[in-house]
């Protein structure tokens, strides 16, 4: 019993020597924050989200500190952008809100399942395996782009699409760069744009309605019924020219089969 207890003595009398020695060390050499750091993290939301390209808000605010771009905070917007432009001593920028937008309309029923998919119901661990649809360009449906939003704004609609509440969208971008297939694109909250809901990218027009049954046929007719010219043919969809793009929507009437869309005039969720 006596052994027990010393050697517990002695245990309890090193961590404490080892916990006196790890605070001295850390106060010796602790280096002090810039102040400067620690202000501009005060006025950042706080979200991690890495929306800014920065390993978190912390990483962010020493990049500001050190004359870095102070737009790139999207959770934080306008009013964060303006904060920090008061505390660098800068004129504040403008900043052009931006939401994501699924350019696929191959959901549940319009999309032609590949088969019965009995692997990881991850779009990255499907696409592994060729995806769940015929369409290799578009939406696999299992919601990557859902579990790494951390505002709450995706969710999977009744169809197997993304739907996206641009009331809580911070425009980060997490979801476009989440997406294996790439068919989230981020688009301007507040500036009526046209989009083509298409990813199909194969050359054969005969092979698409064959794989979803919307899919853009490549039949160029809202580059010719365009008025401004300002739709051109990238890889088989199409691309709008926004600086010269009104959103008249010629082109959405006139898409045989309805890809084209006029954003802008949207609903709260899209």
């Amino acid at each position: 019993m006596t052994i027990v207890l010393i050697t517990a003595g002695f245990a309890a009398a090193l961590a404490l020597l080892l916990g006196l020695a790890l605070g001295f060390f850390k106060e010796f050499f602790r280096v002090p924050e810039d102040p400067l750091k620690g202000k501009i993290r005060d006025v950042l939301p706080g979200a991690n989200c890495g929306g800014c390209g920065f390993p978190g808000c912390d990483g962010y605010a020493a990049a500001v500190a050190e004359g870095g771009d102070i737009t790139r905070c999207t959770a934080g917007g306008k009013a964060v952008a303006d904060q920090l432009a008061a505390i660098m001593g800068v004129a504040a920028a403008e900043i052009t809100a931006m939401v994501p937008v699924c350019c696929c309309l191959g959901g549940e029923g319009v999309g032609i399942p590949r088969g019965i998919y009995n692997g990881l119901k991850t779009c990255r661990g499907a696409k592994l395996t060729g995806g769940t649809k015929l369409c290799s360009w578009g939406c696999i449906g299992f919601g990557d782009c859902v579990q790494v939003c951390r505002f709450g704004a995706l969710s999977m609609g009744k169809d197997g699409l993304p739907r996206v509440d641009r009331a809580k969208c911070t425009g980060c971008k997490v979801c476009v760069t989440e997406c294996p297939q790439g068919v989230l694109k981020v688009v301007p909250r507040d500036k009526q744009i046209t989009l083509a809901l298409c990813s199909n990218r194969s050359p054969i027009r005969s092979a698409i309605r064959k794989t979803c049954r919307v899919g853009c046929i490549k039949c160029g007719i809202c580059v010719k019924n365009c008025p401004e010219q300002c739709i051109a043919l990238e890889d088989g969809i199409p691309v709008v020219n926004y600086e010269k793009c009104s959103a008249c929507g010629t082109c959405e009437q006139k898409c045989p089969t309805k890809i084209m869309r006029v954003f802008g005039k949207a609903p709260a969720v899209s």
